[in-house]
């Protein structure tokens, strides 16, 4: 066969699959979608949840007006900031979970609510235990 008459051939191969796309269930589907579908949304804190897991965070607040908590984390310089948050990032990326945060030198203010599941959930509660951890020796006193 001449190689023009091969260049009009449909091909034998499947479909290759766009960037980002996983193949799930005979189906593609986003990357986001499949975490969704092999992890379906947690549940919101329940009353007894809240008041359990809640009092454990250290200098963790609720949020005014919504169902969150807020927590200002300060550190010697902004390098110390910025490598903290990377550490987060890095931590909080497969958790699929992304704190509301804003970075000013040597301040980090986070937020924390499940967007899914509009307020809190067991998940924002792990990544603040895992946060204070990362920011345990690095942030300044009191």
């Amino acid at each position: 066969m001449s190689r023009s008459a091969r260049i009009g051939a449909p091909s034998r191969r499947p479909p290759s699959r766009a960037p980002g796309l996983e193949t799930w269930r005979g189906r593609f589907i986003t990357k986001q979608a499949l975490f969704e579908e092999k992890n379906p949304p947690m549940p919101r804190l329940t009353d007894t949840e809240r008041q359990e897991l809640l009092s454990a965070l250290d200098g963790w607040t609720l949020v005014e007006g919504r169902d969150a908590i807020h927590k200002r984390y300060v550190f010697d310089d902004f390098n110390a900031a910025f490598g903290w948050m990377t550490r987060v990032a890095l931590v909080a990326e497969p958790m699929n979970h992304h704190p509301e945060w804003f970075n000013v030198y040597n301040k980090v203010d986070v937020t924390l609510s499940t967007h899914d599941a509009k307020g809190l959930t067991r998940r924002d509660v792990e990544l603040a235990q895992r946060m204070d951890q990362l920011a345990a020796g690095v942030t300044k006193k009191g």
